[in-house]
C-alpha cells in the first residue's frame, strides 16, 4: 500500500473511531481531517497548536490509532507529499491513479476530470466586472426572484436560502402549486429575475423570461451556451459548462457560479448585511438550532 493510500486510510480510520475519542482528540482528529496536507509538513508542536489542543493529545491520538507515536503517524502523509500526491496540479498523475484504482475507478476519474475541467472553462469565461455589474443590479433591486425547473430547481432554492441569511424579498420560482409566469405577474423594473436553463432549454423558463423583460425586469440568465434563449435575452448572462459522462448535466458550475455571484453581492452591498448576517447566525445559537462543539 502506498503512501497515499495509507493517508486514506488513516483519515477514514479516525472517521470511524470518533465516537471513541475524548472531546479534545476529537479536535485533533478534526483538524488532521479538514487539513490533511498540514500533518506532512507539521511538528507535533505546530499541529497542536493550530488545533488548540496540547501536544500530548495528538501523540495519544496517535497511539489510538495504532501507530506508536506522531511521528509514526505522519508518516504516511510525509510520504504522500513526496510522491506529488497532493499537489492538486499535478492532476494527469492522480487522475491515472484513480483510475486503476478498481472497476469503478474510470467511471470516477471521468466524473472528477468533468467536474474539474467544468469548473475551469467556466470561471475562465468569466469577467468580474460582469459579475459585480450584476451583483450591483440584484443588490439596487426591489425583489429577486431566481428561477430554475428540474435540478435547477434545487439549485435556485439553495442560492435564495443563502442570500436569505442576510437580505430580504429573495424568492425561488416557481412556488409550490404556481408557475413562473404567474410568480413573476406583479413584478416589474425594480425587479430581478435570475434564470438558469440547459439544454434542452425548459419552455416555461424560455417564457418567464419574455415574460419578465416585457415587464422591464433586469435578467441575469445562466446557461450552457451563449446562443441559449436564456443568455441571449438577458441583461447579464453567464455561460456555464456542464458536460459530464453521465446522461444528465452537471450542476457543479451552476452552483459555484451562484455563490461567486452571492460573495459579489455582499461584497457591494452596504455594511448592513454583515450585521444581519451575524444576528441570523446569532439567533440561531440562541435557539439552540446549532450543536454546540466543545472549544
Amino acid at each position: 500500500m502506498n503512501g497515499t493510500n495509507v493517508s486514506y486510510y488513516v483519515l477514514e480510520r479516525l472517521t470511524e473511531e470518533w465516537d471513541a475519542l475524548t472531546p479534545e482528540a476529537q479536535k485533533a482528529a478534526r483538524y488532521v481531517l479538514e487539513n490533511p496536507n498540514d500533518v506532512g509538513v507539521s511538528t507535533v508542536r505546530e499541529i497542536a497548536e493550530a488545533a488548540n489542543v496540547k501536544p500530548n493529545t495528538f501523540v495519544r491520538m496517535a497511539r489510538q490509532m495504532g501507530f506508536e507515536g506522531y511521528e509514526d503517524f505522519r508518516a504516511p502523509f510525509r510520504e504522500a507529499i513526496r510522491k506529488g500526491a497532493v499537489s492538486f496540479p499535478d492532476r494527469a498523475r492522480w487522475l491515472q491513479d484513480i483510475r486503476k484504482s478498481g472497476d469503478l475507478g474510470g467511471l470516477y476519474a471521468d466524473m472528477v476530470e468533468g467536474a474539474i475541467r467544468n469548473l475551469e472553462e467556466t470561471f475562465a469565461g468569466l469577467d468580474a466586472e460582469a459579475l459585480k455589474t450584476a451583483a450591483e443590479a440584484i443588490w439596487a433591486s426591489r425583489q429577486v426572484f431566481t428561477l430554475g425547473v428540474g435540478v435547477n430547481n434545487a439549485n435556485a432554492r439553495n442560492f435564495t436560502y443563502l442570500a436569505s441569511t442576510g437580505m430580504v424579498q429573495f424568492h425561488a420560482i416557481p412556488r409550490s402549486g404556481s408557475t413562473p409566469t404567474d410568480d413573476l405577474a406583479w413584478a416589474d423594473s425594480r425587479d430581478v429575475l435570475i434564470a438558469m436553463s440547459m439544454r434542452p432549454y425548459r419552455s416555461e423558463v424560455v417564457a418567464a423570461v419574455d415574460v419578465a423583460r416585457e415587464q422591464g425586469m433586469t435578467i441575469i440568465g445562466l446557461s450552457d451556451s451563449p446562443a441559449s434563449p436564456i443568455i441571449r435575452a438577458a441583461d447579464h448572462g453567464f455561460v456555464v459548462a456542464v458536460d459530464t459522462p453521465q446522461f444528465f448535466p452537471s450542476s457543479v458550475s451552476t452552483v459555484a457560479l451562484l455563490e461567486t455571484l452571492l460573495s459579489f453581492v455582499i461584497a457591494v452591498a452596504s455594511d448592513e448585511i454583515v450585521d444581519r448576517v451575524e444576528r441570523f447566525h446569532r439567533r440561531r445559537h440562541q435557539l439552540g438550532i446549532y450543536m454546540e462543539e466543545p472549544e
